[in-house]
């Protein structure tokens, strides 16, 4: 019984590896996400398609459409809509006709035109600067979805890598106890061993189908650039013309702006009356003056004043927020700043260090595996120097890729597009 329940087991193993050989081309689970390299592709092309989709896009582009209306009403000659009126009056004795035509139109007040004007420019001014940081918030999604999805395929390929060895090291094993050299129980060992790697295989697999996915949905872009490594720029610190920065001193600027029109509106609008009286009679009616008049009026409102401070009063809560914010995003630019500098600096040492520890391991396990064909080390011993060195391989080339990374994201804390 028990000699058959190995056989089965040892079937089933082979049966598994058998199956991963034969489908090496594919992935181990059935999920395939349809993305492909495009080298016709750059960094900054994906980050222009990304925002063509991007959802913050309406939102954009309705700010450029209130600075245009916010214009077009500063560059109107009346401070609001005129008004036409006209009023006819019959006698009793259906003799005399009076009638009355006049036209309202709203005045500037003083001041008040140039300020509408300037709130026009400066919504402009800020609408195409939140466009502006939109832009670099994106660039900084694509940014680490590329190198998280290549991450994620280092991992993948070691770990199809270590399956191979493990085979290898299994078709060893097998010959030796074949021959009498090692106890059938390092070949349950061997393919426990490699078992573990093909869940490993998996769980890479998966993670690598996450990133290709969140890749997708970020850009809704099924092609990725061939290259993408980006060189490290030369500033030292965050700057005053970082375009996040620059965007919220935009709002700031227009909120100050729009605070500043509402001011000048005071107690009102001045109006200006211009009209035209008839007075006519059909029978010499001697109540008739029998002329038409021309007259012109001015209505100035007075004392409102105060009505117009709760609205100032909460534009102003409005400014201070901003400010605020302002003072907190340059903080946290600056902590960002230092976070990334940090890991970049971390991460050219440890890539160091992750290559001559690579180069050390791959030295030793050579050693252990002359020992081990002569007889004079035991598998488990092999297959921990086997693990070290698998690890060493995979540190080094992850340390290459995050110290690609870093610098990207190095270059996204700055405020620099691709």
């Amino acid at each position: 019984m028990f000699v058959s329940n190995l056989i089965t087991k040892v079937l089933t193993v082979f049966l598994l590896i058998a199956t991963v050989a034969a489908a090496e081309p594919k992935p181990t689970v059935a999920h395939e996400d349809p993305i492909e390299i495009d080298k016709s592709l750059t960094l900054s092309k994906v980050v222009d398609l990304t925002m063509e989709k991007f959802p913050d896009m309406a939102w954009l582009n309705s700010l450029e459409e209130e600075a245009v209306a916010i214009k077009q009403r500063g560059e109107s000659w009346t401070a609001g809509a005129s008004q036409a009126g006209l009023r006819y009056q019959n006698m009793t004795s259906g003799t005399v006709n009076y009638v009355d035509a006049t036209v309202q139109v709203p005045l500037w007040n003083l001041g008040q035109r140039d300020a509408e004007q300037e709130r026009g420019i400066k919504a402009e001014n800020s609408a195409d600067l939140q466009s502006a940081a939109t832009k670099l918030r994106i660039a900084g999604l694509v940014r680490a979805a590329l190198w998280d999805m290549e991450l994620q395929k280092i991992r993948y390929e070691q770990a199809r890598a270590e399956i191979n060895v493990f085979e290898q090291l299994l078709a060893k094993v097998e010959r030796r106890v074949e021959l009498g050299d090692l106890p059938r129980a390092d070949v349950l060992l061997a393919q426990t061993e490699l078992l573990q790697k093909l869940s490993t295989l998996t769980q890479a697999e998966a993670e690598l189908m996450h990133a290709r996915k969140r890749y997708s949905s970020i850009t809704q872009l099924t092609k990725t650039p061939a290259i993408y490594q980006e060189k490290l720029v030369a500033l030292k610190k965050i700057e005053f013309n970082h375009p996040i920065f620059v965007a919220i001193n935009s709002q700031i600027e227009r909120k100050q702006a729009e605070i500043k029109a509402l001011k000048l509106v005071g107690s009102g609008q001045t109006n200006l009356t211009v009209g035209v009286n008839s007075d006519r009679t059909q029978n010499n009616d001697p109540r008739s003056n029998q002329t038409e008049s021309f007259n012109v009026g001015v209505n100035i409102p007075f004392g409102g004043a105060e009505h117009l401070q709760p609205q100032i009063a909460a534009q102003n809560v409005e400014l201070n927020r901003l400010i605020a914010n302002r003072e907190q995003l340059f903080r946290d630019l600056e902590l960002a700043h230092h976070e990334a500098e940090h890991n970049l600096e971390v991460n050219q040492a440890e890539l160091e260090i992750a290559n001559e520890l690579k180069r050390v391991a791959e030295e030793h396990l050579g050693m252990m595996q002359l020992s081990f064909s002569v007889g004079e080390l035991n598998l488990m011993d092999l297959l921990k120097t086997q693990s070290r060195t698998q690890q060493a391989i995979l540190s080094a080339k992850e340390r290459a890729i995050m110290l690609e990374r870093d610098i990207a994201l190095y270059n996204q804390a700055v405020g620099v597009l691709p």
